[in-house]
């Protein structure tokens, strides 16, 4: 039985050129999903009528040109943070406004870039717009630059509120690097100085209530504020604390 089962296998086996004919033939997957799919989700899939300003996607930004890692300008965040900011977004529309994004997700590769940068004390380029009242040499010892950011477990936002109709976002220029179109917060995103703090002797009523109309309603969802940052929320529940992803944004 054994010799008929040795002359009978070579008739039921591919020949080489067989089995590499079928290889050639099956189906690549040329496509494969990003790998922050995995952790993600795109927050215009969840909240369609937010709005996104992904700076570090642009030139316009501290460092001046596009980060590493963000190779698309999507805000990517976890599932848990995408739904509680889509109840924000219902609250502030119901008030008048619209959210606004500025980042969300960022990878650990943008953030070593970010220390890179502020390690080298020759680039002053745009010290006028984002840092004026601050050597670049304090930017890490007084904690604006740090070596990991909540942005990179991915449950972590910048953003502000714009009122609703939208005024037209005009260009940012070097005369006028902060004209936003959202709500006058008394300081704008990423500004280095203690006029970035939430709650800040120096803002008008008007600059107050638009920064604790932002706070109470990202509060009310499960949302923590960073007091050094008026931006900056992080979810309190969030499902990756002791994670920091470095896939690309794409």
């Amino acid at each position: 039985m054994a010799r008929i089962l040795l002359i009978l296998l070579p008739f039921f086996l591919p020949s080489t050129s067989f089995a590499q004919s079928a290889a050639l033939d099956a189906p690549v997957n040329v496509s494969a999903a990003p790998a922050w799919k995995q952790y993600l989700v795109d927050v215009k899939e969840v909240i369609p009528d937010a709005i996104l300003e992904m700076r570090y996607y642009t030139d316009y930004n501290f460092i001046g040109k596009r980060l590493d890692g963000y190779k698309a300008g999507k805000c990517l965040l976890t599932p848990q943070a995408a739904e509680a900011l889509k109840k924000v977004q219902t609250d502030v529309k119901q008030q008048g406004y619209t959210l606004k994004m500025y980042d969300c997700y960022r990878p650990q590769q943008a953030v070593n870039q970010f220390v890179r940068w502020a390690q080298d004390l020759g680039d002053t380029k745009l010290k006028a717009a984002f840092y004026p009242n601050l050597d670049k040499s304090k930017l890490i010892p007084e904690g604006y630059i740090a070596e990991q950011s909540g942005h990179s477990r991915g449950s972590t936002l910048d953003l502000t509120i714009v009122p609703v109709p939208i005024p037209q976002q005009e260009a940012y220029t070097t005369e006028r690097p902060f004209h936003d179109n959202s709500v006058d917060m008394g300081a704008p995103f990423d500004l280095f100085d203690p006029l970035s703090n939430t709650i800040n002797g120096q803002l008008t009523e008007e600059q107050l209530k638009n920064r604790l109309l932002l706070l109470v309603a990202m509060d009310k969802q499960g949302f923590k504020n960073l007091p050094e940052e008026w931006w900056h929320f992080t979810l309190r529940n969030e499902p990756y604390p002791d994670t920091f992803f470095n896939f690309p944004i794409e």
